[in-house]
């Protein structure tokens, strides 16, 4: 066992408080966690873990390193934080020092994108075996051996640090240096930052190479045509890419390039809050594989049952396992340039068609919007909508200027004619409260008519406000679902909806200047 990198960095690898263990397989992995108390077996044998505090993502607490090669470079408007090099060179020195008084340490080898050249390695060191586990299976196998120019993910999630220390808003830290490739984890124990955490890097590093990397799920039909899906938490990305009869490529994170899609990952990380057999099939059954991890699921005491429909820990459950877990897999994790890109939102205004057709310019533009709905609490009985967006459907990744992303999209778009279709995942016949959500089996009907090629074909008609081209019939789906006013009580209203839309479409894009003043050819129209 090669240590010598490790020694080099400063870890102690011939510990008297403990072990190092470089790339256990699962299983030591698994025992480790249920030895140590951080962990229990589910009915199923999934190991189940809890994460305290953070049951997601620590959005504020998100830090680059500001240098020469970085300060022109990173979109610090992102809620990124800047921190100094001489801040992160002492929070190195002390999550080094904490490692090494923290008894056993596990360490992974992996690497981030299943292309054989453009690939980063990654080595994790953690204190926590099932951390070690999530890194096994959502990075993937090293295509090379590893060296200087990979990254290192500093892993210490007990570590208590004091902000005024190290120039940073709260105890918790995600924290990367560019310039010495490392990354530090403190003050959280949810998993996800660490996948997060390598995603970043490789949507920042990319661009430079002419690559699009996508917030976006992507499977292949039998006929080898290439489907990619981008969305927002709970519009349906991974459902909709994990769907039967077709090939997962990957549910989260992909590159794209004139070789075609690829894959970030190795693995899944798959919410599981109602999750079903019936739903959700393939996902239900690699959540009860032995060696799956679930992460604030609660479990039921007298038999063992995960309860997937509990939100006693969070809505944010979740399940992480190796792709291998699904059967109907394209074991290569890449595939062909798309022909299809979806575009998933869930509009809890009720205005938006459940499938339409956007030209190269709308695409840019709603690609840069990232637009979703989210539902509110209920006050008086009331519950209003609240509009959300999230440049390029993942702006918490996204490291760069979204018009850095955009133009990359344009220029396959047209380069390729890939086609882009914006799929309402939200609710028909009125707002959320009044109207009901689009019926998974009716969404996957478009998608499965769309990758079909059909509705190429078929005659469209222009919204009004919002520009793009309507299909008037799709193969098994009523046409009283295609045209959202007219299945409204009050036209009147619908109206008045689609304009407050498209009006604060508008308001958000003009935050982008020059992108938006440029790109207003994919805008809608509102009177205002």
């Amino acid at each position: 066992m090669d240590l010598s990198y490790y020694r080099e960095l400063g870890i102690n690898t011939e510990k008297s408080n403990g072990k190092v263990y470089k790339d256990s397989p699962m299983n030591t992995l698994v025992e480790q966690a249920i030895l140590k108390g951080e962990g229990r077996l589910s009915k199923h044998g999934a190991l189940v873990v809890e994460t305290g505090k953070h049951t997601g993502r620590s959005a504020g607490d998100k830090y680059v390193v500001k240098t020469e090669n970085t300060k022109d470079k990173v979109w610090w408007d992102n809620a990124l934080s800047e921190m100094t090099p001489e801040n992160f060179s002492k929070l190195k020195e002390k999550v080094i020092n904490y490692l090494n008084d923290n008894g056993d340490v596990f360490i992974t080898e992996r690497s981030v994108g299943a292309h054989t050249e453009h690939n980063i390695g990654v080595r994790l060191i953690s204190t926590h075996p099932q951390h070690a586990l999530f890194s096994k299976y959502l990075f993937r196998y090293p295509l090379r051996d590893l060296d200087n120019s990979d990254f290192t993910i500093l892993h210490a999630p007990g570590c208590v640090i004091n902000p005024s220390e190290f120039g940073t808003k709260t105890e918790t830290v995600i924290t990367t240096c560019f310039d010495t490739k490392t990354t530090i984890i403190v003050g959280s124990f949810y998993a996800g930052e660490i996948k997060k955490s390598m995603f970043c890097v490789m949507n920042y590093l990319l661009p430079d190479f002419n690559i699009l990397p996508m917030h976006a799920g992507a499977n292949r039909l039998e006929n080898g045509e290439v489907s990619v899906f981008f969305g927002l938490s709970g519009t349906g990305k991974t459902t909709l890419s994990t769907d039967m009869g077709t090939y997962l490529i990957g549910d989260d994170e992909h590159g794209l390039s004139d070789d075609g899609v690829f894959n970030f990952e190795g693995g899944c990380y798959a919410k599981t809050y109602k999750l079903s057999r019936t739903g959700e099939p393939e996902i239900f059954k690699a959540a009860s594989t032995f060696g799956a991890m679930l992460e604030n699921v609660v479990i039921t005491e007298k038999t063992g049952e995960p309860d997937y429909y509990s939100n006693k820990l969070t809505e944010n459950g979740r399940c992480s396992y190796p792709l291998d877990f699904i059967d109907e897999l394209e074991k290569s994790s890449q595939g062909k340039i798309p022909s299809h890109i979806f575009f998933l939102t869930a509009d809890a205004f009720g205005v938006l068609p459940p499938v339409a057709r956007l030209t190269k310019e709308q695409a840019m533009f709603y690609f840069v919007l990232g637009y979703t709905a989210k539902v509110a609490g209920t006050e008086i009985g009331v519950k209003e909508p609240t509009a959300t967006f999230s440049p390029c459907f993942g702006a918490p990744f996204m490291l760069r200027h979204p018009s850095v992303y955009a133009e990359l999209l344009g220029q396959y778009l047209e380069k390729y004619d890939i086609k882009v279709w914006l799929v309402n995942t939200g609710w028909t016949g009125g707002p959320y409260g009044v109207g009901q959500r689009f019926p998974l089996n009716i969404t996957r009907q478009i998608i499965r008519t769309v990758q079909t090629n059909t509705l190429n074909l078929v005659p469209t008609e222009t919204d009004p406000v919002f520009g793009f081209k309507v299909p008037h019939a799709v193969r098994n789906v009523p046409t009283s679902f295609l045209h959202p006013k007219e299945s409204w009580a009050n036209p009147e209203e619908y109206d008045q909806k689609a304009q407050n839309l498209a009006k604060s479409f508008h308001e958000q894009m003009k935050k982008f200047g020059r992108f938006y003043e440029t790109n207003l050819a994919g805008a809608p129209t509102y009177n205002g």
